[in-house]
């Protein structure tokens, strides 16, 4: 018996060291994504990007062939940048960074003052420490809403407290909270259909996930659809396709002409539970009380670090994620990470003392959380000067194993990205390669305007286990991941601003004056 303890202990004692990184930094300790995924159902992140995509298989591509001769000519520099975010000098560094921002700053809501804070600390980093050839803000009007205390009791059938988190630019209740019977539903048809129930009671939507896209709208419009019915607030369950009892926050919108009403997601086994509780014919009350508030619209940045191209520095090609997060866990994930890779990326061009013919600029979108006012203010600021955009990269949606590109644009600038990411075959191989009509967030503005857009692909299977939530931390980052997306990021957009011709880009309809 005491062998057998012996060996037990020695083999939890390894198990323990593998949850750790070589530099001690506690290291994702995930099982395969794929198995995850299969049992919670037919889930995919990429599912979530706009447009039809193929995966896996290359474009009918009728290149030039001294356009492919010269793609290939980066074959060395390309393996270079990439050897050397994942194996040299910057091995490990963009988690460091990542892991010195989030446990600095925390978490980083529109309006605030740990934002600002953190948007300083971002252009001194690139300016003093990166040593990129500019650094500086550009002005984006944001909105400021607070969330105060929030709570939510059931009171009948049976007394339980539910985990809430208020929605964005939710208004509150008064100080001493409604108090009101529960309507649950399952879809806003059935809530159109009991409409007449939902007067004067709190509505709480179970509405079945499918997926983030298809489930986002409870979110969004689960406060308006129910106030349109007379209802006094809404719950909703939280749009994700896992659970350990953590609500997961985000963005909601009141519509025209509506009363405004307090809205807050609770979390999947809550609202399964009231689900349940009403099938049995129980009475069901609950008590919520939200000091959420807004304030007036404040002055924010987008934080912007260049490197200045040698033949053409007026035209630029832009990698960047957003800054700001929601005000729960780190912003890690969403987006740090997306920051992270961008700005270290842009480094480590200068590092290698590379010098592309046209610029490269990291961005650092502000307030996309609270309806992409950072990348709507820049598109509008620089509206004048779209045709100088090669290309937009933005990485917000993980920064898990890069596997590829998801693009924007053209048939050409497709298969062109397809040549360029050939060219990380013989380091992280990281060749999978989607069309979509468009991707990602802030930059989808940039590419309404014929802008090239790219998001990285990556193995994002349980980024919605996290999003939005206090679980968003970094402890579920991955340095090697994060050395890999970076060295794509960095090598893709070397070589796109140093190519002798510009990207195709989309012709843009021109407005009717």
């Amino acid at each position: 018996m005491a062998k057998l303890l012996i060996f037990t202990l020695v083999i939890l004692q390894l198990l323990s060291l593998l949850t750790y990184n070589t530099d001690g930094a506690i290291r994702n300790n995930r099982v395969n994504r794929k198995t995850i995924n299969q049992h919670h159902g037919n889930y995919s992140f990429r599912d979530e990007t706009k447009g039809s995509h193929k995966r896996n298989v290359p474009p009918t591509c009728n290149l030039p062939v001294e356009l492919v001769d010269e793609i290939k000519s980066y074959q060395t520099i390309a393996t270079e940048i990439i050897k050397e975010a994942t194996e040299g000098s910057f091995q490990g560094r963009t988690y460091n960074q990542l892991a010195k921002f989030v446990d600095k700053y925390g978490s980083r809501l529109s309006g605030s003052q740990s934002l600002e804070d953190s948007i300083d600390y971002m252009i001194n980093k690139m300016k003093n420490e990166d040593k990129l050839d500019l650094a500086y803000g550009e002005d984006a009007i944001v909105p400021h809403w607070v969330r105060g205390e929030e709570e939510a009791q059931m009171l009948t059938p049976r007394h339980k407290n539910l985990a809430i988190l208020g929605l964005g630019r939710s208004v509150g209740t008064t100080p001493e909270g409604i108090t009101a019977e529960v309507l649950v539903v399952r879809s806003f048809e059935e809530l159109e259909e009991k409409a007449d129930q939902a007067v004067g009671k709190i509505v709480v939507y179970n509405q079945p996930y499918i997926s983030y896209g298809a489930s986002q709208p409870y979110r969004t419009r689960g406060a308006t659809e129910a106030s349109k019915a007379g209802a006094v607030a809404a719950l909703i369950r939280s749009i994700a396709p896992f659970s350990l009892d953590t609500p997961h926050t985000g963005g909601q919108n009141y519509g025209e002409g509506v009363k405004h009403i307090p809205s807050a997601c609770i979390t999947i086994e809550d609202a399964e539970l009231l689900d349940r509780l009403q099938a049995q014919g129980e009475n069901i009350t609950i008590k919520l009380r939200m000091m959420d508030f807004n304030l007036p619209f404040t002055t924010s940045r987008n934080a912007i670090g260049e490197l200045t191209g040698t033949e053409f520095p007026l035209k630029k090609v832009i990698v960047s994620g957003h800054i700001d997060s929601w005000d729960v866990g780190q912003g890690a994930m969403d987006d740090g990470g997306g920051c992270l890779i961008s700005t270290e990326a842009v480094a480590l061009l200068k590092f290698m003392g590379l010098k592309p013919k046209r610029s490269v600029q990291a961005i650092l979108w502000t307030a996309e959380e609270l309806g992409l006012y950072g990348g709507e203010d820049y598109a509008r600021h620089h509206a004048a000067d779209m045709e100088n955009i090669i290309a937009a990269f933005e990485s917000d949606g993980g920064t898990f194993n890069p596997t590829g590109f998801d693009v924007a644009g053209t048939d050409e600038f497709g298969c062109i990205m397809y040549e360029i990411l050939k060219l990380s075959e013989e380091t992280i191989s990281a060749t999978e390669y989607a069309m979509h009509e468009s991707v990602s967030t802030d930059i989808s503005h940039l590419i309404e305007k014929g802008v090239p857009g790219i998001s990285l692909m990556n193995e994002a299977d349980e980024y919605f286990y996290y999003h939005h939530t206090e679980a968003d931390t970094m402890s579920m980052m991955d340095a090697g991941e994060l050395d890999r997306g970076m060295g794509l990021w960095a090598m893709a957009a070397y070589v796109i601003a140093d190519l002798k011709e510009d990207l195709p880009r989309r012709p843009v309809a021109k407005k009717e004056s």
